[in-house]
């Protein structure tokens, strides 16, 4: 049996109509109170010319994105690694904290994390990518988290497989979803909650699926979910479960705020869309060269110029890189490094040689993965500002 109380999560939407007025999809919000925008949270899209409110600000101050500049690195530092925190960063006690596994289970368990430690430990090189990343760049622009390209990073993550876990506590025959609680809190759109997220179970009894404690050899930092996380290759971000306080095994699919509510591909707001789940390819270039303080245009010196970046997809491996230097009406294939052994969730290199003559030019680049998928020139905008894996485009202007 269920010994947690998820009845504040089951109904979102009933929550959100209670409190506030219908308004049509696309109604002009600028007469909103602070708490209707709020209550509307990432649905709320902004309008024509609208600039960045200063709530957006204060996000991106919270959070962070890598500086491409880093993707030099097959392993990105903690410190450029990208950040997203819904809430505040709990104080969490290493010492006095336990991990409850319970729900549809035989018997529950409850562990410390000495006690997870002590099992088996496998170290991984996994890809994590914000599932905003890009949302910034959509028009209209959904409001929230402005990311633009940087939320994204690498990392060589230490923890023990879940699966071992979930099947120690005996599966129940019905089980179908598990839930992962967080211990931080807050309020979105007007729900109190627990950061929590479901994931299908035979997707948490993947082997690579891991509870970790340790990034790039060290102790897991307090911004990346210490003293324990989910890690889920070739999932989105929201999946990665940060400060891990509860595993419930659930027998029906997983109703909480940030899987029924946010996180939703959707283009009219009263829909219920499509979920999230894996990462879409993308292609990132470097920036050669050297920046402009505030537009971040790249000036490099005509002749031989090397570009290079990172590739990576969540659904298939990366298949193609190609390059543009003439804002897309040509292509040439990027050279692409061969797959790490052993990294099949990490991202790629990729190289390409570029005779640059002087003048100004928009470099692009964009990745095609296993399944056939490549990353479009033109936006395929949804209302929450999700999964948004359009080309990059640099302007760059070449000198003397």
């Amino acid at each position: 049996m269920l010994d947690h109380d998820w009845s504040s999560t089951l109904d979102v939407r009933s929550v959100a109509a209670s409190l506030l007025p219908r308004r049509r999809a696309g109604a002009n919000t600028s007469g909103m109170t602070a708490t209707e925008r709020t209550y509307r949270g990432m649905s709320r899209v902004a309008e024509p010319g609208e600039g960045l409110g200063l709530d957006e600000l204060a996000l991106a101050t919270r959070n962070h994105g890598l500086p491409l500049e880093a993707l030099r690195y097959d392993v990105t530092p903690p410190g450029l690694h990208y950040v997203l925190t819904h809430f505040d960063i709990p104080a969490v006690d290493p010492a006095a904290w336990r991990l409850e596994i319970g729900g549809a289970v035989d018997w529950t368990l409850s562990l410390g994390l000495e006690d997870l430690m002590r099992r088996s430990a496998v170290t991984s090189r996994v890809l994590l990518e914000c599932a905003g990343n890009g949302r910034a760049r959509f028009e209209p622009r959904p409001v929230s988290q402005p990311w633009l390209l940087e939320a994204v990073g690498t990392a060589e993550w230490t923890g023990t497989p879940l699966a071992p876990l979930l099947e120690e506590a005996g599966l129940s025959e019905d089980a179908v979803d598990v839930a992962f609680t967080g211990a931080d809190h807050g309020m979105e759109r007007g729900v109190e909650q627990d950061y929590a997220r479901g994931l299908p179970l035979a997707e948490a009894l993947r082997p690579e699926t891991l509870l970790v404690w340790g990034m790039n050899g060290a102790p897991l930092p307090p911004q990346h979910g210490a003293p324990l996380r989910l890690v889920v290759p070739g999932w989105y971000g929201m999946a990665q479960v940060k400060w891990l306080t509860r595993i419930d095994v659930l027998t029906e699919p997983f109703r909480g705020y940030q899987n029924a509510t946010a996180y939703r591909l959707k283009v009219d707001a009263e829909e219920d869309g499509e979920p999230v789940t894996r990462i879409r390819p993308r292609a990132l270039l470097a920036p050669p060269g050297w920046p402009d303080f505030m537009t971040r245009e790249r000036f490099v010196r005509a002749g031989h110029v090397p570009l290079s970046g990172r590739a990576w997809s969540g659904r298939a491996p990366v298949t193609r890189v190609e390059i543009s230097t003439d804002g897309g009406a040509t292509w040439a294939d990027a050279a692409l490094a061969a797959a790490e052994p052993g990294h099949p969730y990490s991202w790629r290199s990729w190289a390409y040689d570029w005779a640059a003559e002087p003048g100004s030019f928009e470099l692009l680049a964009r990745a095609t993965d296993g399944t056939g998928e490549t990353q479009p020139v033109e936006a395929e905008w949804n209302r929450q500002g999700m999964a948004n894996n359009l080309v990059q485009r640099v302007p760059v202007t070449v000198l003397e």
